[in-house]
């Protein structure tokens, strides 16, 4: 198994990819062991062809070829998947990042931690379109998920394989690797990493982006905090929702004897029938969340925690095993 594989997903950065592989063989010199794996997510210019050329002159170039763009979440899937390293670094193919910054993040690692998490110090980036909604979203991210890290947007880190395959990426959730990663129980630390400004090609995100990054986040939060549970989540909503329908029934029948009023033309019963029918619809949401979850770990044999080692176990009866999970 190569010691570490340095993902990059990439679209249309014909113009970045050669310096960018002289960057990286500079950096790894004194690291043994590396291969670098380039995706090129649905490119339109000549990305692929340039990546063709860098794989046959170093073999330590693995490319990966995607049918259209699937987003920077599946193309880094796509990269980790192919990937042979114990060790996963992952970063932008747009240069802003800058290899050199591997080592410390390798020897950082090394330090006992499961993930190390880059920081973007003095940021290069336009403030309203980029800055802006970046800070927006991380301040966002931490409110909702309680992880306290700073930049939950840099592509530089660096993360042990058995971390990495306990998640699957796709839409935005490249951007909430720091939560998946402490929902697993990992060892996270965040460190400063240098940030160039883009001098070739144009930049891919938008506005629109944050936009994305806050549906995701609903994702997250859920399946951190009710994944195993959707009951929890979607029958307390129809308990609160059902218990408001009868206070309003009440106040229908007591306005009706106190004061007069018919029920019939009460808005009150209207809204006491609403809330009762919206609340048998989460409570039945609940329930079918609960068979969809129940199926998704027995089907598949899937345990409902992850353990992190063991100590004299024995696999045949005989010998001890002591192994990181």
């Amino acid at each position: 198994m190569t010691a570490v594989s340095i993902v990059i997903p990439m679209k249309d950065e014909q113009d970045n990819l050669t310096p960018l592989y002289t960057d990286i063989r500079q950096a790894m010199e004194s690291v043994p062991g590396w291969e670098v794996v380039f995706v090129d997510d649905g490119s339109t210019d000549r990305t692929w062809q340039v990546l063709t050329q860098l794989a046959l002159a170093d073999a330590r170039v693995k490319i990966v070829r995607l049918r259209r763009n699937y987003g920077q979440s599946a193309a880094m899937q796509a990269g980790i998947d192919h990937s042979t390293g114990a060790v996963i670094v992952t970063m932008d193919g747009d240069r802003q990042n800058d290899p050199s910054d591997i080592p410390m993040l390798l020897s950082k690692l090394d330090e006992g931690y499961d993930a190390v998490l880059g920081q973007r110090a003095q940021r290069q980036d336009a403030f309203l379109i980029r800055k802006l909604p970046s800070l927006m979203a991380n301040f966002l991210i931490r409110k909702v998920t309680k992880v306290t890290f700073r930049d939950f947007g840099c592509t530089l880190r660096a993360m042990r394989r058995d971390l990495v395959e306990s998640f699957r990426l796709y839409g935005e959730m490249h951007r909430f690797i720091s939560v998946l990663a402490q929902q697993q129980g990992a060892a996270i630390t965040q460190v400063p990493v240098k940030h160039h400004a883009r001098t070739q090609g144009q930049s891919k995100y938008g506005l629109s982006r944050t936009f994305r990054v806050m549906l995701d986040l609903l994702t997250v939060k859920f399946l951190n905090g009710y994944l195993t549970r959707p009951m929890h989540f979607f029958g307390g909503i129809g308990m609160v929702l059902m218990m408001l329908g009868g206070i309003a029934l009440i106040g229908t029948v007591a306005m009706k004897f106190i004061t007069g009023i018919d029920m019939t033309g009460n808005p009150l019963l209207l809204l006491s029938v609403l809330l009762e029918i919206a609340g048998i619809q989460f409570l039945s949401t609940g329930l079918l969340g609960e068979l969809t979850m129940r199926t998704y770990f027995e089907s598949q044999d899937k345990p409902a925690y992850i353990v992190r080692e063991t100590g004299n176990l024995h696999d045949d009866g005989t010998s001890p095993q002591r192994k990181a999970g």
